[in-house]
């Protein structure tokens, strides 16, 4: 399964324009050197998931001895610090990422969505991204992860506001449109009921620290459409912000490489401050199980069947031909470092439109994370069995429209789901610090959910090719078809 590797001139003149036997040194060392260069970035994966596994063994073994010692809590935070750290970077380059991704992939989609081909793509990545977080929602409802819990905290906030579902619904709104943009990035709103009885209570507006990611995501799509409509004028800013994006994406790559270290931290200390050890192996299983159930149920279930009824046509032979796409994408961990075999297996093994499938894919791995989505609904909902806090129905509403939208900002990259997790935490009041109880898992997860991404994207345009297929000219040319004739975002 792994690409055919393609030998440079120079390394052909090496090795076969000599007139060394088959068996020699110099041929053995120049097929060995050939398999390094054609399969470096496979065999540098592999590396980097080696050093995750090992770093994150190290912090649980190093948690689990630590515990005899009974550190007291003032030294487990000083044993998490390098933990703290990372989840502050993090939270730094979240916002620029999620502004930056959403406005450039919103203002290409309105140039390249016109008429019908546009408005099946939208549909389709709408209602595919809503029922996965509705699966993951079914799924975590149901199993309850977190009830095995018996180490419950407080809510983060203290006091349990006083709300009823009417003004739980109207902040919704009125965190979607935030008065000032700017401290929509750090803090949000929400009415709180004051009174000495039922009669008398009036709603008082109480800000508390968190981003209004609702109100940042409705201002950046909006900022985005309108960019894309203005064309030319436009160009500058739209040159930013990509900019922005790729500035955003180079700086969390480097992050990533400091992220092993900071997770041992985060497990490690989240280990010692366990009562019952054998409690986060349960929690952390049936969560794992959890994730995984939702994803191969919209995997192998919603998808095919959605597939089947558009196209009738047999949706399992349509995914044996992505299954290099697939199995890269659950070895990198990224839909975007997949894009290029993605679009190879989509119009070589599918037989799939040039120029749709080099519009469609750019586009829908910044626009649909099925895979994302659904793994940040359970997580929310799982954090808030652990801490024992009931989540009404709007706040579920919350978590579904929360978890839809910022799937967007994951831009594909490895680990966007932890970044965009920590937004879909905070709309509903929880602390990002809870995010230790399952980060320690998220390297293997991340692969499904990636997996899933791909299998969403590809199988839209297998959906958009047969339902615009008068639309859609078959004669386009290599030339017209080029990636580079398109404005990928990313």
């Amino acid at each position: 399964m792994l690409p055919h590797t393609k030998l440079s001139s120079e390394d052909v003149a090496d090795c076969h324009g000599s007139q060394e036997p088959l068996d020699s040194p110099l041929q053995k060392k120049c097929s060995v050197t050939s398999i390094l260069k054609g399969h470096a970035f496979i065999l540098l994966t592999v590396l980097g998931i080696a050093i995750d596994v090992t770093l994150i063994s190290a912090g649980i073994a190093l948690g689990i001895t630590l515990r005899s010692y009974n550190m007291t809590a003032k030294e487990i935070k000083y044993f998490m610090f390098p933990g703290e750290l990372l989840m502050q970077i993090l939270q730094c380059l979240v916002l620029p990422l999620i502004a930056s991704s959403v406005i450039t992939a919103m203002a290409f989609a309105k140039r390249a969505a016109y008429g019908k081909i546009g408005l099946c793509c939208v549909c389709y990545y709408a209602v595919t991204s809503l029922l996965a977080v509705l699966t993951g929602i079914a799924a975590v409802v149901l199993i309850k992860p977190g009830k095995f819990s018996s180490n419950v905290t407080a809510p983060p906030h203290g006091e349990q506001e006083v709300r009823n579902t009417v003004d739980a619904f109207l902040d919704l709104i009125r965190n979607i449109f935030p008065a000032n943009i700017v401290v929509a990035c750090f803090r949000q709103c929400y009415q709180n009921l004051t009174g000495i009885s039922t009669d008398e209570q009036m709603p008082t507006t109480v800000s508390v620290d968190g981003v209004n990611i609702l109100g940042v995501l409705v201002i950046c799509i909006a900022f985005g459409l309108i960019l894309g409509s203005m064309e030319n004028e436009a160009k500058p800013m739209l040159d930013f912000f990509d900019c922005l994006h790729k500035v955003t994406v180079r700086l969390i790559n480097i992050a990533i490489w400091y992220s092993p270290v900071g997770i041992a931290f985060l497990v490690g200390g989240e280990l010692l401050k366990l009562r019952d050890i054998s409690m986060l192996g349960r929690q952390i299983g049936m969560f794992s199980i959890t994730v995984i159930t939702g994803l191969l149920f919209h995997s192998l279930v919603t998808l095919p069947i959605i597939y089947v009824v558009i196209t009738q046509k047999n949706p399992f032979k349509f995914m044996a031909g992505l299954l290099q796409a697939l199995t890269t994408a659950f070895g990198t961990s990224s839909s975007i470092m997949t894009l290029p075999i993605t679009i190879n297996c989509l119009e070589n093994n599918l037989n799939m439109e040039k120029h749709l499938t080099r519009i469609m894919m750019p586009m829908a791995t910044a626009l649909t994370l099925d895979g994302t989505a659904l793994y940040e609904a359970v997580a929310a909902i799982f954090i808030a069995q652990v801490h024992g806090v009931e989540l009404n129905v709007a706040q579920l509403f919350i978590i579904s429209l929360t978890a839809t939208a910022s799937a967007t900002g994951g831009a594909g990259i490895p680990q966007g789901g932890l970044l965009t997790m920590i937004l879909v935490l905070t709309s509903v009041g929880l602390p990002p610090e809870s995010l230790s109880l399952i980060i320690s898992f998220d390297w293997l997860l991340d692969r499904f959910r990636t997996a899933a991404n791909v299998l969403a994207d590809s199988i839209g345009v297998g959906v958009v090719q047969h339902l615009c297929r008068r639309e859609i000219q078959p004669s386009c040319s290599t030339e017209e078809c080029s990636p580079q004739g398109e404005s990928d975002p990313h």
